[in-house]
C-alpha cells in the first residue's frame, strides 16, 4: 500500500509543471542550432559537390561559430536576466512567442541565405 501511496505522489509531483522562461527559450535554442547546423551543413556540402573547388563554403561554416552561436546566446541571455518571479509570468507569452519567430526565421533563413550569398560571391570571382 506505502508503494502506491508514494508512486502516486510522484506522479503528481511529475504533473506538476510551473512555467519557465529561461528554460523554453535554452530548449529553443538549442534545438534551433541542431537545425541550422544540419541546414548548414546540408546546404554547404551541396555546394561543394558543385565542384567549383572554392573556399567559400569553409567560410560559411566559421560564420556558424563566429556569429551564429554568440547570436543565440544573445536571446538566451536576455530570458536569464528575468527575476524569480517573471520567471513564471504569463504576461511575457507574446514576447516569448516573438522572439522564438524571430530565431526560428534566422535559424531556417540564414543557411539558405549564406549558401546563396557565397554561390553569387563565387560565381563573380
Amino acid at each position: 500500500m506505502n508503494r502506491a501511496l508514494e508512486g502516486t505522489a510522484k506522479a503528481e509531483n511529475r504533473t506538476v509543471h510551473k512555467l519557465d522562461w529561461r528554460r523554453k527559450i535554452s530548449d529553443h535554442v538549442a534545438f534551433g542550432l541542431l537545425i541550422y547546423t544540419g541546414l548548414h551543413i546540408f546546404l554547404t556540402l551541396t555546394a561543394l559537390k558543385s565542384g567549383s573547388g572554392s573556399m567559400l563554403p569553409y567560410l560559411a561554416l566559421v560564420v556558424l561559430v563566429a556569429a551564429v552561436i554568440p547570436a543565440c546566446r544573445w536571446f538566451e541571455m536576455r530570458w536569464e536576466e528575468l527575476t524569480a518571479h517573471d520567471v513564471s509570468d504569463p504576461a511575457l507569452a507574446p514576447k516569448f512567442r516573438r522572439e522564438v519567430i524571430m530565431l526560428w526565421m534566422t535559424v531556417i533563413g540564414l543557411p539558405v541565405a549564406l549558401t546563396f550569398g557565397f554561390k553569387g560571391v563565387a560565381a563573380l570571382l
